[in-house]
């Protein structure tokens, strides 16, 4: 059995989108997915499988969260080791920019190609930066961006189909699951 973990996509956003975490454990477990369990309530679940093709695991969740709740829900799976490199990556990225006043981690369902990339990477003014590693993109934010502003340098609608999470939650999942 392989640890695999999946960040939702836009859920508990609002009174329409809402799927508990516990909701999000029994459809899990009901696909036959063993050692589920949620990380706060913001669509941070892991799971144990034996099915290794991550395309596979990311549309059997989505088909069954889709049948649970009546709206989509974009699932982006990792497996724990890439995820744990990830978090490795995510804490270099923060000790190499210090002063940062928020480093949110863009978890993408498929890499991004050159192109698309330089486009990302191009989004930098004295608000921040972005920056591409594999499927994750970093908003490096410096004092002074906008405060609650998720995506200030406007990149997200450039990233295709991920989720965001700020760096400590990224750090506090792989401590916890990888």
């Amino acid at each position: 059995m392989g640890v695999h973990l999946a960040f939702l996509r836009a859920i508990n956003l609002g009174p329409r989108r809402v799927f508990p975490k516990d909701d999000i454990r029994r459809v899990v477990s009901e696909l036959g997915f063993d050692g589920v369990e949620t990380h706060i309530n913001t669509g941070n679940v892991r799971f144990d499988t034996r099915l290794r093709s991550r395309a596979k695991i990311e549309g059997l969740l989505e088909t069954a969260f889709a049948r649970d709740r009546g709206f989509e829900v974009p699932a982006i799976v990792y497996g724990a080791a890439e995820f744990a490199a990830l978090a490795r990556d995510t804490a270099a990225i923060a000790d190499e920019n210090p002063g940062l006043a928020r480093h949110y981690v863009y978890l993408l369902k498929e890499p991004l190609d050159e192109q698309q990339t330089a486009l990302v990477e191009a989004r930098a003014d004295e608000r921040g930066r972005m920056l591409v590693r594999g499927r994750a993109a970093h908003a490096l934010l410096q004092p002074g961006y906008q405060n609650g502003s998720v995506d200030p340098l406007a990149a997200a609608s450039l990233l295709g189909v991920g989720t965001n999470r700020n760096a400590s939650v990224v750090r506090a999942v792989a401590a916890k699951w990888c």
